[in-house]
């Protein structure tokens, strides 16, 4: 039975352009994203949201909210939990990238899902934030009329990053035209806020468990990429949302990058440590 996995269609003839040596790859941008959870009676469930169908680009497959690093994502902002150099050494970063990656995944969950990972002071969390002032400003955000920075300190918030857990990073393969270098984090809903579909790239959002996210992938009723729903498996053996959260010091941040190698008449195309996205491509023609 064929699972969700997300295979686009010009993949084979650029692996084959990457093997031959006639693709130049590009160099990934940074991103992030985040593992939204909530607990529930039957365990914890992870806010997903699905990309609109008639995009060119994972159409229909299920993620969660995220994106890429905005440039201005590095400037000074008020900052409550570990320091940037814990947060540098646990990334593998510097500590103006370990910033600007952590905002990045703050800010996008603010701009894609309404949650946002901050509060007055170090030991509080905004409540409810679906107001019209804070939908002017989330949509200031999305058009970059203001920096993130910027935000924060009209607000007068602190940005919580204690309430992150780092989980996982994956690199775009180096056959891809689009290319991210994603850092995954891990957080809790905080009380009080709720989600909602404010990404423009998403038609319909999902809060699944996340064994039940992985059964409908294996079904092939879910169509996801293999970050997604390779670190979706992760978290199926947690209780709760804090059991995950404690346990994000020890997951593995190595970067996932899959790798196409010739075998014979075919190439394979394989992720480290993830047999199951490993994928055969004839040389001489489409899969």
């Amino acid at each position: 039975m064929p699972n969700g996995q997300w295979y686009p269609p010009e993949w084979p003839d650029r692996i084959r352009a990457l093997a031959a040596g006639e693709l130049t790859p590009v160099t990934p941008k940074r991103a992030a994203t985040v593992m939204l959870l909530r607990d529930a009676a039957d365990g914890p469930a992870v806010h997903m949201l699905r990309r609109r169908t008639s995009m060119a680009f994972a159409g229909g497959a299920y993620a969660y909210p995220g994106g890429g690093v905005d440039p201005r994502d590095d400037r000074p902002v008020g900052w409550a939990g570990p320091s940037l150099e814990t947060w540098a050494r646990r990334l593998g970063t510097d500590t103006a990238s370990a910033q600007a990656i952590v905002c990045a995944a703050v800010r996008e969950t603010y701009e894609e899902a309404g949650v946002l990972l901050a509060g007055p002071t170090p030991g509080t969390v905004v409540g409810d934030t679906t107001g019209d002032d804070w939908e002017a400003d989330r949509q200031a955000l999305v058009d970059r009329n203001v920096s993130f920075a910027e935000f924060l300190d009209r607000r007068g918030l602190v940005l919580r990053s204690d309430l992150l857990g780092a989980w996982a990073r994956w690199i775009t393969p180096e056959f891809e035209p689009r290319r991210y270098d994603t850092w995954f984090f891990v957080a809790a809903l905080p009380e009080g806020q709720r989600t909602r579909n404010a990404s423009t790239e998403a038609d319909s959002t999902v809060w699944i468990r996340p064994a039940d996210a992985t059964a409908g992938y294996d079904k092939g009723e879910l169509l996801m990429m293999p970050p997604t729903i390779a670190t979706l498996r992760t978290l199926r053996q947690y209780a709760t949302a804090a059991q995950a959260l404690e346990a994000a010091a020890g997951q593995d941040l190595a970067p996932v990058l899959a790798t196409a190698r010739l075998e014979g008449g075919e190439v394979v195309l394989s992720w480290p440590g993830h047999d199951e996205f490993t994928k055969h491509v004839p040389t001489g023609g489409s899969r």
